[in-house]
């Protein structure tokens, strides 16, 4: 039952992270820690499969249809830097998961920094009108902030998150639709090189194939139907599901902080 459960939410939280373009794992990861079946280390490689399968297919899609991926300019600077964060964000993981006796611990820390980043990140989306954008258009910038969104994503196994709407709202001034867009390519390119490093490293966690599998399969027809939806429905719509997905997470955050100290 358990494992139904895992796939139903592999499915609507590759939906929404297609249509939102937050990728699922910042739903999946929390989820699966708060049922406690597996170590930290598992559920992240786990939720990063799952997440790399529904964005390779997302972002595929777009190319295909030639609906336009990143913003040419900034989009390819911004996933080289999130390739590099993503390997960084796993030494990261590593190295502070070392600190711990017990490696589960570095749940909470992961949980505590999503809460925080999630909190900001639901003030922010509230006030974002009062508050100035801006046009960065400099490669150097673009591989930074590129770099910390990488970062942050394999380090809290979320496959990217909400903060990368806001950082893509406010330094690159883009409409809720194309940053979505946009965020989908960052946490592909951060996610491919997580698990790279991950594989050739040989820290592969032990983890259920076949339950992986089938959770693979559900982010990917996730994808599918959250791409169809958020070609229906309007960027109003889009940011309401985000605030209120918000919500839920750092619920899910202060369950898990609590579980794990």
């Amino acid at each position: 039952m358990t494992h139904l459960i895992f796939l139903l939410i592999s499915f609507f939280a590759s939906v929404i992270g297609c249509i939102c373009g937050i990728g699922g794992g910042v739903i999946i990861k929390p989820v699966m820690d708060a049922f406690g079946l597996y170590s930290v280390s598992a559920v992240s490689f786990m939720s990063g499969c799952i997440v790399l399968s529904m964005t390779a297919y997302s972002v595929l899609r777009e190319k295909l249809s030639h609906a336009g991926t990143p913003t040419e300019s900034a989009g390819t600077y911004l996933g080289i830097g999130a390739a590099l964060g993503g390997l960084a964000g796993k030494q990261l993981f590593d190295a502070v998961k070392n600190l711990f006796a017990n490696a589960n611990e570095v749940g909470a820390v992961q949980a505590a920094a999503l809460l925080l980043i999630t909190l900001l990140t639901a003030l922010y989306t509230v006030n974002k009108e009062k508050i100035p954008s801006h046009h960065v258009k400099s490669p150097a910038v673009c591989v930074l902030i590129g770099l910390a969104l990488g970062l942050m994503s394999a380090f809290l196994g979320i496959g990217g998150g909400p903060i990368n709407l806001v950082v893509l709202f406010y330094f690159f001034s883009m409409e809720t639709k194309t940053a979505a867009h946009n965020s989908l390519y960052i946490i592909l390119l951060s996610q491919i090189a997580s698990l790279l490093y991950t594989v050739l490293c040989g820290r592969v966690p032990e983890v259920p194939l076949a339950l992986l599998l089938c959770m693979v399969c559900c982010g990917i027809l996730g994808g599918v139907a959250g791409r169809k939806i958020n070609k229906r429905i309007s960027s109003w719509m889009v940011d309401r599901l985000f605030l209120i997905l918000l919500v839920i997470i750092m619920g899910v955050c202060v369950y898990n902080f609590f579980r794990y100290i």
